[in-house]
């Protein structure tokens, strides 16, 4: 048990999350990306009244411990193992206040399926390691979250690791902030492919809306992308925009992206997250004020929007595995024909 927690601190990394502790094979060692500064989360201070951990007592307050009270030269130090376990019980309470502040539901009517991931299920019913690589732009590398561990892909890992704690499953992050479908077609074959994934989930469209770029030419190329990933044989999932002020503005070109996105998980026989439609649904049935889930840029989302955006799409990832190992919902050949 202590040689596994030390393994839960990376070597270069002050801060030790909930979700990375839980998950050695998603630290930031693994990804190519570089991490950026942390942008501001408004309205994420944890509230007034939250209690602090035991070891962060303030001082007039905290009783002294019986080493306290010991003679220096009795006192015993804490061992490297106590203070990790101190460190990821602070972290991991921190992590699951953020839906006690404000809770994830579900979106009433909105279809979230991410189709039937065969290959992931085979792996996990064989005991194999499954490699996830979630492939993408800012959103996915992270920007405006407080922490590394608070990025999608590294909550995703967690979330999957609770489900299968015996599971080998490893979350690479391959986000590169202000990439189009272009940038990350050329991207493709080293980043994701060579990575040898049975999944990819492709977060995709939103740098081509606010750019105003043809919407049909940026899904021609997604739909190649897609066609090289499933050759590879693995799973894919495609992410549509976000629903945010940036995105929001350009409102003819965001429409026709999450629609014809739509229609290549139609033609390809894969799944899509409707983003878009969740984020919507945050704002205009669940009364989310806008800056609640999305930072002061107008276009990217905070710790909670990411939080909330990875256990929807976490949840939605365990249904469907566990559809194919019922033998349920298992999909058709994918199909080629142009869009």
């Amino acid at each position: 048990m202590a040689t596994a927690l030390l393994l839960l601190i990376p070597a270069a990394t002050a801060t030790v999350g909930a979700e990375s502790a839980q998950q050695s094979t998603v630290s930031d060692s693994v990804k190519s990306d570089a991490a950026r500064p942390a942008a501001d989360n408004a309205g994420q201070a944890p509230p007034a009244n939250q209690a602090l951990p035991a070891n962060q007592a303030s001082p007039a307050t905290q009783a002294p411990s019986a080493t306290q009270m010991q003679p220096d030269s009795q006192a015993q130090p804490k061992s490297l193992t106590d203070r990790a376990i101190e460190k990821v019980k602070q972290v991991a309470k921190t992590a699951s206040d953020i839906f006690s502040r404000v809770p994830c539901l579900p979106p009433k009517g909105a279809p979230r399926t991410v189709g039937s991931l065969r290959r992931v299920a085979h792996k996990l019913a064989a005991g194999e390691p499954v490699v996830i690589v979630a492939f993408g732009s800012s959103s996915t590398q992270g920007y405006g979250t407080s922490a590394p561990e608070f990025t999608y892909p590294n909550r995703l890992a967690a979330q999957l690791h609770r489900k299968y704690p015996t599971a080998d499953i490893a979350v690479i992050n391959r986000g590169h902030g202000g990439d189009d479908a272009r940038e990350m077609m050329m991207r493709l074959q080293n980043e994701v492919i060579d990575m040898h994934p049975d999944m990819v989930i492709w977060q995709v469209g939103t740098n081509a809306v606010i750019r105003d770029l043809d919407p049909d030419a940026t899904v021609q190329l997604v739909q190649d992308g897609v066609a090289r990933i499933q050759a590879a044989g693995a799973d894919v999932v495609l992410v549509d925009p976000q629903y945010s002020p940036r995105v929001t503005e350009h409102q003819e070109n965001a429409s026709k992206m999450v629609r014809l996105l739509s229609r290549v998980g139609q033609l390809r026989h894969i799944g899509v997250f409707p983003r878009f439609e969740v984020m919507r649904q945050w704002h205009e049935n669940q009364a989310l004020p806008i800056d609640s889930f999305v930072i002061a840029d107008g276009l990217h989302m905070n710790d909670w929007g990411y939080a909330c955006f990875a256990q929807l799409l976490g949840d939605d990832i365990i249904r469907s595995v566990g559809q194919i190992k019922l033998g349920i919902n298992v999909p058709n050949a994918p199909i080629n024909r142009p869009m």
